[in-house]
């Protein structure tokens, strides 16, 4: 379940460092977040479609592993991210 490219610009400029700028850490967790709201609320309907569970196990994984890298880089920056997508520190 892919994002339509108009949330996806959405997420882009929201989260943007620089006007030219689509793949720095908080835009790819901002994606990542959007697309496992989207197959959560599948899953929330659909609870046999074990395919789609697992490629939201996937999705999670990736978002933790970039936000765990952008917490031991830059922890500003990850502690605005977090407080505007709503996801709990750990």
């Amino acid at each position: 379940m892919a994002l339509d490219t108009a949330k996806k610009q959405e997420i882009i400029s929201k989260f943007a460092r620089s006007e030219k700028d689509t793949g720095s850490c908080e835009i790819q967790i901002g994606i990542l977040s959007a697309r496992i709201s989207e197959l959560t609320q599948h899953l929330k309907q659909n609870p046999k479609d074990h395919s789609s569970r697992l490629g939201l196990l996937k999705l999670v994984g990736q978002r933790k592993h970039l936000l765990k890298y952008l917490k031991k880089t830059q922890y500003e920056r990850y502690a605005k991210l977090i407080t505007e997508l709503g996801i709990k520190d750990r």
